[in-house]
């Protein structure tokens, strides 16, 4: 699948603080990439590199193909939307307004480009009322709609739900799931909000002190964070055999000479007894059940270590 950004051990200084350390990382097309860290990781620090932004210290990156020192790519950002940190827009115009101007900015002349983006927002029928006087999400709306202008293939949120009520969440969260659909437009996003994040993301890069720690699928960390028990025991040599023969078990992973997780649902009562009759003693049965901030958390935590 083709890729829209890749980053190759992309780095940035401030002074002598690292604040992005050897990055690499992989967006395809037609992903939702959801960007997890902490306040200071680096996330908006990586953004504003991809978006020309700021200058990087060291290595390199492409979008669409085209690396950093290719002179194609000022055009090829074009088909980049972006909010970083929050949206820029003028408070005492109007939503009309501030779209004919970002229209302006880019060079585009069709009149019908802002009434078909604010529709598309759910902003038509904010009139003559000043962005001073839009609710939170009403200029996060319109922040995407900025983004929207250019027709991008590609748009980068730094923290789009950030402050936002539960109704805000969910209306940001179904335009952009709209977008992705509709538009087959390719999203990074970077959010706090774990648990929505989850309902968002197709995939995540997990950063931590600079360094991105991970990549995953959505349907990996899935895998990963499903409910399971851990078994200790004192052998494994012949676990595999007791759960196959004597339970019809085959939801199971071998993880190391005294452990094992188990996927599928068991007596532990009735396992005890089998396992002893084998020759196996059950020391320890662990239930668990993770989900994204877990996972992300016990990442962070192996990682600082």
């Amino acid at each position: 699948m083709e890729h829209v950004l890749q980053t190759y051990g992309l780095t940035k200084f401030y002074k002598r603080n690292c604040v992005v350390d050897h990055v690499s990382m992989n967006i395809r097309r037609g992903e939702i990439y959801g960007f997890v860290g902490r306040n200071g990781a680096g996330k908006t620090t990586v953004m504003r590199l991809i978006c020309g932004l700021i200058q990087k210290s060291s290595g390199s990156y492409e979008l669409f193909g085209k690396r950093d020192d290719d002179a194609r790519l000022d055009a090829v950002r074009r088909r980049i939307g972006a909010i970083i940190e929050t949206p820029s827009v003028y408070p005492d115009m109007t939503a009309v307004q501030n779209l004919r101007e970002q229209c302006f900015v880019l060079g585009i002349t069709d009149p019908n480009v802002v009434p078909e983006v604010l529709e598309y927002v759910g902003l038509q029928d904010t009139g003559k009322k000043r962005v001073r006087n839009f609710s939170l999400g009403m200029r996060q709306r319109l922040g995407i709609a900025m983004s929207l202008v250019g027709s991008p293939d590609f748009i980068i949120l730094d923290e789009p739900v950030n402050g936002l009520d539960p109704q805000g969440i969910v209306e940001i969260r179904e335009l952009l799931l709209r977008l992705n659909r509709e538009k087959s437009i390719t999203i990074l996003i970077s959010s706090h909000i774990l648990g929505e994040l989850s309902k968002l993301a197709t995939c995540y890069g997990f950063i931590e002190k600079g360094r991105l720690l991970k990549e995953i699928t959505a349907a990996e960390l899935e895998e990963a964070c499903r409910k399971s028990i851990r078994i200790q025991v004192n052998t494994t040599d012949s676990l595999a055999c007791v759960l196959e023969r004597e339970f019809s078990l085959f939801g199971f992973k071998i993880i190391s000479e005294h452990e094992a997780e188990i996927y599928d649902e068991i007596p532990i009562g009735k396992l005890a007894l089998a396992l002893h009759a084998a020759g196996i003693e059950l020391y320890r049965v662990l239930e668990k059940e993770e989900n994204l901030e877990g996972y992300f958390l016990n990442l962070v935590g192996g990682a600082s270590q």
